[in-house]
């Protein structure tokens, strides 16, 4: 027995995009094979969406394009567009500002179709192949995505691999809302990390890491997140060294009274605020266009531009050394 498979639209390539519904007792979970993107997420009882999406195929085209998808081949930003990889400079494309790549490129994960290799009911398995030298990158890599629900638990599970010396860190980029409307203003927010990559004025990590302790984004002790235009949250939190075992590493009240728990194999935590730009025109869930601040991002994934920095958590892998990740929300309320 599949899973069950709506037609979702038809892409600017004329590629054909399924809606796949997962279902378990207590979760009702939409994957788009567009992106492996995370479409939508219900929790029994609660009538609103947990996360934030859309019902076009054109905003995931456009505007939309990081909400809930599979960011890489290496998510966030490379400084200089260039790394080294298996001890040679390697460069990239550079989609940011013309001088640095952002999420691997305008050709990655995020950003075509996935083949559909099994389903059932609770689970979607897609793959998608990423051609040598697609945006610089060296390899020919294969992506493979499991999304699966198991009573109010959501996991994605991440596996990579690749015929040359490479890089992965790959990340589900999706924005969360637990009270389903407005903004994210009033949420608690615990993360377990006590330090942090700092960034430039550019958002690119300089290499520093710093103590959280006595800034705004020390969240060890639970407290509302505040959303305004001189408060900014872009940043990553060190979780670990290294990836380790599944570990509990955030947690997430909404004032509804929808919690979500998050645990990663990953040794970072992207947080993003959603503060610099809204979907117009482009409709969400409700049928209009999102706001700013609509959406808190938690993105589990490698320390940023870890390539350029030795003492980063190594986002390298090898044909004898694939990729793996494993992330799981789980919702009550």
């Amino acid at each position: 027995m599949s899973a069950e498979f709506h037609d979702y639209g038809i892409s600017q390539k004329g590629e054909i995009v399924h809606r796949v519904v997962l279902t378990s007792e207590l979760l009702n979970v939409s994957v788009l094979t567009w992106g492996a993107v995370l479409q939508d997420v219900r929790l029994s009882g609660i009538a609103h969406p947990l996360t934030l999406g859309s019902p076009l195929l054109a905003a995931y085209e456009n505007r939309m394009g990081s909400f809930g998808a599979l960011m890489g081949p290496v998510v966030n930003r490379i400084r200089n567009a260039s790394a080294l990889v298996d001890g040679k400079v390697v460069h990239f494309e550079a989609n940011l500002d013309g001088k640095h790549t952002k999420h691997g490129g305008s050709s990655g994960t995020q950003s075509g179709v996935w083949t559909v290799l099994e389903s059932s009911p609770t689970h979607v398995l897609l793959e998608m192949e990423l051609k040598d030298q697609l945006s610089g990158f060296p390899g020919n890599r294969r992506i493979r995505t499991e999304y699966r629900v198991d009573g109010a638990a959501l996991d994605i599970v991440v596996i990579g691999t690749t015929d040359r010396p490479t890089l992965l860190n790959l990340a589900n980029h999706s924005y969360w809302n637990l009270d389903g409307e407005g903004t994210v203003e009033g949420h608690l927010l615990w993360i377990d990390a006590d330090r942090y990559t700092v960034n430039g004025d550019d958002l690119m990590a300089t290499g520093e890491v710093q103590t959280v302790a006595q800034t705004k984004f020390d969240f060890q002790a639970p407290r509302e997140f505040g959303c305004s235009p001189e408060n900014r949250f872009d940043l990553n939190y060190c979780l670990a060294d290294r990836k380790r075992e599944l570990t509990e590493v955030c947690r997430v009240a909404g004032r509804s009274g929808v919690r979500m728990t998050m645990s990663t194999t990953e040794p970072g935590l992207q947080l993003f605020d959603l503060g610099s730009f809204q979907t117009d025109p482009f409709p969400g869930h409700s049928g209009e266009p999102y706001p700013r601040f609509s959406g808190i991002a938690l993105e589990a994934q490698g320390w940023p531009d870890a390539a350029n920095h030795p003492d980063f958590p190594s986002i390298e892998v090898t044909p004898a050394h694939p990729y793996h990740q494993h992330t799981r929300w789980t919702f009550s309320s």
